[in-house]
């Protein structure tokens, strides 16, 4: 795997990119060709947290995960645990016959710990009114959830408000 390593507020050392290389390197058995891949790391410092964030882009999915800890060394730590978990979890769906020839790139023999069969259980039906995102959010903070459909009055779309980790919002258009 290669890697693109950048630093936010922060300088990547050689110790720094040498320890990230062979942490997230161990990620390369469950890839079936991983030299064809370019793993994104973005080491930041906000306030006493050291961020770590890694994007693996595969030709069908997009692996993601973040993670922050007072140690910067333990937060490359979790987040390869996370990218791992990531991968065992969704194997089960990734063998699914629908999707098996999907997902070449993916090394899938091996171990898998215990898991689950996850499935809907709930159905919700929405009513989706015209709205502002102003007043998006605003609905979505009285029903204090981490996000909210609406219909937005200034282009008539479905949109999704949600609430970043940084405390700020995000929209997601749809068209």
């Amino acid at each position: 795997m290669k890697f693109n390593i950048r630093g936010q507020k922060i300088t990547v050392t050689k110790a720094i990119k040498s320890y990230v290389e062979e942490k997230i390197g161990k990620l390369d058995k469950y890839f079936s060709n991983p030299d064809d891949l370019t793993a994104n790391i973005l080491v930041k410092v906000r306030g006493n947290d050291q961020i770590v964030e890694v994007t693996i882009p595969t030709k069908i999915v997009v692996l993601r995960a973040e993670e922050a800890n007072d140690d910067l060394y333990a937060s490359i730590d979790l987040v390869l645990s996370k990218l791992e978990r990531q991968i065992r979890k969704n194997k089960t769906k990734m063998l699914s016959k629908p999707n098996k020839g999907n997902f070449d790139a993916f090394n899938l023999d091996f171990d898998a710990i215990k898991e689950k069969n996850n499935k809907i259980v709930k159905r919700k039906t929405l009513d989706t009114k015209p709205m502002s995102e102003e007043e998006a959010i605003l609905q979505m903070e009285l029903v204090d959830h981490p996000f909210f459909i609406f219909r937005n009055s200034k282009n008539d779309n479905i949109d999704v408000v949600y609430k970043r980790k940084d405390g700020n919002y995000g929209i997601i258009q749809t068209k």
